[in-house]
């Protein structure tokens, strides 16, 4: 029979292989990631220039042009020009936006100020009478 410490050898054994693969596959998938985000980066600030370089371009050639000479789709001229465009403002400026309807606008009437309702007098009554209470 097998002693315990032939067990626990063996076992060892194993994990540390099992480990040594989990271990190098980790740093192979750290690295790549690393790798696709700098590319998608740079892919990002080409995309950008191009961009740039059209919209500036498009008083003296046009996207069917480019296509002809460059033999780049123009789907991706087009998509390239629209994201070298500052984006348009979306929306109503801040401050001029209405309410939802069911809805408190954001600052509230100050409340009117208290002013005694004129009656007789109360002097000498109980303040319990006044609230309608039996004394």
């Amino acid at each position: 029979m097998i002693t315990t410490d032939e067990i626990e050898r063996r076992v060892e054994k194993a994990d540390a292989e099992k480990s040594a693969r989990r271990t190098a596959a980790a740093r192979e998938v750290g690295e790549l990631a690393r790798r696709r985000i700098a590319l998608a980066e740079e892919l990002a600030e080409v995309e950008r220039k191009l961009g740039t370089v059209l919209a500036a371009a498009a008083d003296v050639i046009s996207i069917d042009e480019l296509t002809e000479f460059t033999d780049v789709p123009a789907a991706d001229l087009t998509r390239w020009l629209a994201a070298g465009k500052p984006r348009a403002r979306r929306g109503r400026p801040p401050g001029t936006r209405r309410p939802k309807p069911g809805t408190q606008p954001e600052t509230s009437p100050a409340p009117a100020p208290v002013v005694p309702r004129p009656g007789p007098p109360t002097a000498g009554i109980q303040p319990s009478a006044v609230h309608g209470q039996p004394s």
